[in-house]
């Protein structure tokens, strides 16, 4: 028989249970820690921002093959931006680029020595087809030979800050093919090297200043030099847009590459919620098994960045800065000011991060030097600014442009003292300094 006693007791758990029942619950999906990518080396970033999501052995060089025409492309493109030349300009193709054209088991299509193709047709012809001949065509028409056009990519991503990379021809064949058409130096089997980091860097540029380029990079399917002898129909290798093997929705872009020592390679791009991603996958480690390996892996590096990743707003508008609370005023009223931040900031945050634990850096302006601002000082006053990020976020950025800050200004105004209180303290610092 129940007791009285313990009657109550089994009420108040019920109506406990109830209660905490009635308050609101939150779930925290938690980041997939031990998610890889069964490559040599991966990395995501955002296109916009530089933001990375994921990388893996992302900075090592290594063989990125056809990959490489990303960057004579964008030679390009900024060729005829600068008025250099027109898509329509013709191009005469060599001996030596007719023959590297119908090489076999090489990725092209047929060019004649002395024929002309149009800018367009070989830029479409690269990208889409992986035109080897057709990217050296391009070099060879911007700088004269192929060697010269190695020098302005070289020159290139050099300015874009990628100092460890490995250029020694356009299209990220193997020397072996080459035959003695060689960069001065060079070895005999030499072969572009670059880190997965380095690609993700050249094709945000790519994407971001002549996004264009996903116009052609997005086709399925085209025909090369129509109503000509050359006329062939052009497949591209991407095998992740529509209507091909390994189709995803929002992938546009952007180049494949293989070669026997880059094993299968892909730069990928994708948007989804207005959001666009961009994937580098270098040696897909099960090519030989299964020739979608690389948009396999691509697709989970994907997935697994728009389903861990996000975008917020911190409320960081009167956050105090560790080691920065307060400035020195000379001749204020008060000798010091509070200082702030002053405006919230967008970060990306990972499922799992904490978005209280913030690293700030701040970074003084010319006013502010030496921690010192001289009165008066308006409330409100800017008087530098501060990076922001998640304390446990140690991902970065591909560059440090993109980083968001938050001005810091000061909380309070401090007026400029009177004549008789500056006097008195310069008399009184001034004795001071003698004992």
């Amino acid at each position: 028989m129940m007791t009285k006693r313990f009657r109550v007791l089994i009420t108040t758990i019920f109506t406990l249970g109830f209660l905490f029942s009635l308050l609101p619950t939150q779930t925290v999906q938690a980041a997939e820690s031990n998610f890889s990518v069964a490559s040599k080396a991966a990395i995501s970033v955002d296109a916009e921002t530089g933001k990375i999501f994921y990388e893996q052995d992302a900075e090592t060089p290594m063989g990125i093959a056809s990959v490489t025409k990303i960057i004579g492309l964008y030679i390009v493109e900024e060729q005829i931006k600068e008025g250099k030349m027109t898509w329509e300009d013709p191009v005469t193709i060599s001996q030596s680029t007719a023959d590297l054209s119908v090489a076999p088991d090489l990725s092209n299509v047929a060019l004649n020595a002395g024929e002309d193709y149009s800018v367009k047709e070989l830029f479409h012809a690269s990208l889409i087809a992986s035109g080897n001949a057709a990217i050296v065509a391009l070099g060879e028409k911007i700088a004269g030979s192929e060697p010269e056009f190695v020098d302005m990519m070289k020159a290139q991503v050099e300015e874009w800050g990628i100092t460890d990379a490995t250029l020694v021809n356009a299209s990220g064949l193997n020397n072996a093919y080459l035959g003695d058409n060689l960069y001065p130096g060079s070895a005999a089997d030499a072969e572009n090297l670059m880190s997965a980091k380095d690609v993700a860097i050249v094709a945000r540029h790519l994407i971001q200043d002549f996004p264009d380029v996903l116009e052609v990079s997005s086709t399925p399917t085209e025909v090369f030099a129509e109503g000509t002898t050359s006329a062939v129909e052009m497949v591209n290798w991407n095998w992740m847009l529509p209507g091909f093997l390994n189709e995803k929705e929002g992938v546009d872009g952007l180049k494949t590459g293989t070669t026997d020592l880059a094993g299968a390679c892909f730069v990928g791009t994708m948007t989804k919620d207005n959001q666009r991603i961009i994937t580098v996958v270098l040696n897909a480690t099960n090519h030989a098994e299964d020739p979608s390996a690389r948009f396999v892996e691509t697709s989970k590096l994907m997935d697994y960045t728009f389903d861990n990743w996000k975008q917020e707003e911190i409320s960081t508008s009167g956050s105090q800065i560790p080691d920065l609370k307060t400035l020195t005023v000379k001749d204020g009223k008060e000798l010091s000011v509070k200082v702030s931040l002053a405006d919230p900031v967008t970060l990306w945050v990972r499922n799992d991060m904490d978005k209280t634990k913030l690293t700030i850096t701040p970074e003084l302006n010319k006013a502010a030097k030496d921690k010192e601002l001289t009165a008066p000082v308006q409330k409100g006053a800017e008087v530098g600014k501060a990076t922001v990020a998640l304390a446990e976020d140690d991902l970065g950025y591909l560059d440090n442009t993109s980083i968001p800050t938050s001005a810091i200004h000061t909380n309070t105004k401090v007026e400029k003292a009177n004549f008789f209180v500056i006097t008195g303290r310069s008399i009184k610092e001034f004795f001071q300094g003698l004992f």
